[in-house]
């Protein structure tokens, strides 16, 4: 496939598809996820089934066996990729929220998603900097997870180098969730027509396009994706299933005054364009202060909450 990206950053990728084999790495049993070329060199992108970390690795150090996804589920099924996915799959029906919402429910703490939709403002970089002003003695790295799309790093170039820069300095630990590469919206079209569910939408390119922006990037995609709006249908949950990512969704989106509980996923816009929600969140972390300094309620990152959540089960 031929994914035409815009993109003004060096790295040169060809051939990017959806592969999935079983591999042992490093001792590892991986789950992988797609295969293309870097600078000539055959490689693949995979998933720890049971850590949920994502890796690239080099396909002259790898013996594979190619198979179906479902295929891949079946042997895999006591992990908990395997169990996130068939949870995922059991909550296809909702129009909205479809897919994982809430982390460990024993968490003293939350796990922190911020979406970064398609936007002409700049970063809130007061989230990041009060972030890891508050836990840089009882966190560091600050986990959290980025929402992130296309169009936003396309015009955004010095705000990604600078979220870079933070992973780079060791203040924040960032899983880069997919979050499809346009985000259309309407403001006129009703949910059942909108967003991902917009007819003609080509999900190849929302979503492998994602991808491959970030790896041209530097940025390493996990297996967790978003949909825009939150909104989605079952047809189109199956669709992104079949692509071996995780649909994440939020039981509290601050600016919509749902409130953070112990192991909610927390969604706040760091595009500019909702301040209600980022105010309502530094506020939340001020009426934390003493138990974060005390490390009774702390930042978890999405990919240790969602394996303590289905090791569970």
């Amino acid at each position: 496939m031929v994914l035409a990206i815009p993109c003004s950053a060096q790295v040169n990728i060809e051939g990017y598809n959806k592969y999935f084999a079983i591999a042992k790495y490093h001792n590892k049993e991986l789950l992988i996820l797609r295969k293309f070329k870097t600078s000539g060199t055959n490689s693949y992108l995979a998933v720890n089934p049971r850590e949920l970390t994502t890796s690239i690795v080099p396909a002259a150090r790898l013996t594979v066996k190619e198979m179906g996804f479902e295929q891949a589920l079946s042997y895999l099924s006591n992990t908990p990729y395997a169990q996130a996915i068939s949870s995922a799959k059991q909550l296809s029906g909702n129009l909205q929220d479809a897919g994982i919402i809430h982390g460990f429910q024993k968490e003293k703490g939350i796990t922190l998603t911020i979406d970064l939709c398609p936007s002409h403002k700049a970063l809130d970089r007061m989230i990041f900097t009060s972030l890891i002003s508050e836990f840089q003695k009882t966190e560091k790295p600050v986990p959290i997870a980025i929402s992130i799309t296309g169009r936003w790093m396309l015009t955004h170039s010095n705000d990604l180098n600078w979220l870079k820069e933070l992973e780079k300095s060791n203040d924040i630990e960032v899983t880069w969730i997919n979050h499809s590469y346009n985000h259309h919206v309407s403001s006129k079209a009703p949910l059942k027509t909108n967003f991902l569910l917009e007819p003609g939408t080509d999900m190849d390119f929302e979503i492998l396009g994602t991808e491959l922006a970030m790896l041209q990037h530097g940025l390493l995609p996990s297996a967790f994706f978003r949909f825009p709006g939150l909104v989605s249908d079952t047809e189109v949950v199956q669709r992104v299933l079949s692509y071996g990512i995780i649909p994440v969704g939020s039981d509290a989106w601050l600016a919509k005054g749902q409130p953070a509980n112990a192991g909610s996923i927390v969604l706040i816009h760091g595009n500019g364009n909702e301040p209600v929600g980022v105010q309502d969140f530094i506020r939340l972390l001020k009426n934390k202060q003493q138990d974060i300094n005390g490390r009774q309620w702390m930042m978890y990152d999405l990919r240790e909450s969602v394996e303590d959540e289905f090791q569970q089960k």
